[in-house]
């Protein structure tokens, strides 16, 4: 009985140790081991594949966003063309007059366009290659001057700029100031409706600025006129005074004046941080944006 079952353990033991002799074991290092002496070389070992690393390309650095201003060579135009200059943009400014006379170094490095807003095909180049406008353009005259410079001339704007696949738009406005409103009715009437466009063709990357008073030193002529004098003491004032715009009729009035520098600031901000959020921005976002409290 004995020497019937030891016949029968080596009869089933000995497939399983060839089959194992022709196995491959991995060793530690990750080369592979052949223990298979059916091809006659008990020693060789397979070397794993080799990965050959890929070669470096060498790729120039994205060019900085392209920025448009739209009446950069005005008072808070200049001060947006200045601001971008500064954040190390590339900046390109229309106008109906193109390059200012005023000789300064910011001038010298911004190109200049000639263009007006009240002839849609005349934007279609300055807009071509830019991810970005912001226009400043605005004015004043007979209601049916202003809601033509306010409102028809942006509005064109802001359609060609759609039309050619300008990312953001930053479009300038104006606070409502109660009583002024009616006195300027074709003012006001011209920015609502700029605005009403904007949000329609630019629903992620459309930002109204709603400044009331702008002060800072204006250039007219060759006279430099100091509004800060006035505007910066009412604004430090006012600003703290929020509660007091809720009044009937003189509420508006009590608005806080902001700078020119803080407008362009949050302006440009606006029209080249992919993730400031779209819609309108009042008197106090523009101070908390500019980082004043």
């Amino acid at each position: 009985m004995k020497s019937a079952v030891s016949r029968l353990i080596h009869q089933s033991s000995g497939p399983s140790l060839s089959r194992l002799s022709r196995s491959s074991t991995l060793l530690g290092n990750g080369r592979l081991f052949s223990t298979d002496t059916s091809s006659g070389d008990s020693k060789r070992v397979e070397e794993p594949f080799k990965v050959e690393e890929a070669e470096t390309v060498k790729m120039d650095p994205p060019s900085p966003d392209q920025l448009l201003v739209l009446g950069g060579n005005g008072f808070v135009g200049s001060h947006v063309c200045k601001e971008a200059l500064d954040r190390g943009l590339s900046v390109s400014s229309l106008s109906r007059s193109g390059r200012p006379s005023v000789q300064a170094s910011w001038a010298d490095k911004v190109v200049w366009h000639k263009g007006n807003l009240l002839e849609p095909a005349s934007l279609k180049d300055a807009m071509s290659k830019v991810s970005a406008v912001i226009s400043c353009v605005g004015g004043f005259g007979t209601n049916s001057q202003m809601y033509k410079i306010n409102g028809t001339a942006n509005i064109n704007a802001i359609r060609v700029a759609a039309e050619q696949g300008v990312k953001r738009f930053t479009y300038i406005s104006a606070a409502d100031f109660g009583l002024v409103n009616f006195l300027l009715q074709g003012y006001y009437e011209g920015k609502r409706a700029a605005e009403a466009e904007l949000l329609s063709k630019f629903t992620y990357g459309g930002v109204i600025i709603r400044p009331g008073f702008i002060h800072g030193t204006r250039q007219v002529g060759s006279l430099k006129v100091p509004l800060g004098l006035i505007g910066s003491p009412l604004e430090m004032l006012l600003q703290h005074a929020k509660p007091l715009n809720k009044l009937p009729v003189l509420g508006p009035l009590l608005t806080p004046p902001v700078s020119a520098a803080s407008v362009a600031k949050v302006a440009v901000r606006a029209a080249t941080d992919p993730v400031f959020p779209p819609g309108i921005v009042d008197v106090y976002g523009i101070l908390r944006y500019s980082g004043q409290k």
